[in-house]
């Protein structure tokens, strides 16, 4: 005796069967593999933005002024700011204020993840980068800004 299987008539019946052979065991799609509230969950763009904001807020605490100053994340730079006269590629950039808009720091993600050979270096560089654009901004040493550094 051997096992005799119906041709499907259409293609809605062929999707019904693929689909049912796919989920035989009653899994279903695979979910996430942690909730998004948990750490792990989150992209390491989510996490970059998070570890800035943390030191944004650190430094705006203790300097007032940058309330008024945007801050940004770029995955990398624009390709007239990429390269500096010594071929660096840049980590962060300030863009001073204009008319209607106020000044910009910026870091660029892809590249300050490229030097830091792991999270806390990562942590330090990202503090270096928007200490020194602040201090360019606010016309002082970077010492003065952070003198915990």
């Amino acid at each position: 005796m051997h096992n005799e299987h119906s041709v499907p008539s259409s293609p809605r019946e062929r999707d019904r069967r693929r689909r049912s052979r796919r989920d035989r065991h009653g899994r279903g799609m695979r979910g996430p593999l942690a909730p998004p509230p948990v750490p792990i969950a989150l992209t390491r763009a989510q996490r970059f933005d998070d570890l800035a904001a943390d030191v944004v807020e650190r430094l705006a605490k203790r300097w007032p002024q940058l309330e008024e100053v945007r801050f940004a994340v770029l995955d990398v730079p624009e390709a007239e700011t990429a390269v500096n006269g010594d071929e660096a590629v840049a980590l962060g950039r300030l863009v001073p204020a204009s008319k209607d808009v106020p000044a910009t720091i910026i870091l660029y993600r892809r590249p300050l993840e490229l030097r830091a050979e792991g999270r806390a270096e990562l942590e330090m560089l990202v503090n270096d980068v928007l200490v020194e654009q602040v201090a360019d901004l606010l016309g002082m040493d970077p010492d003065t800004i952070d003198p915990d550094d």
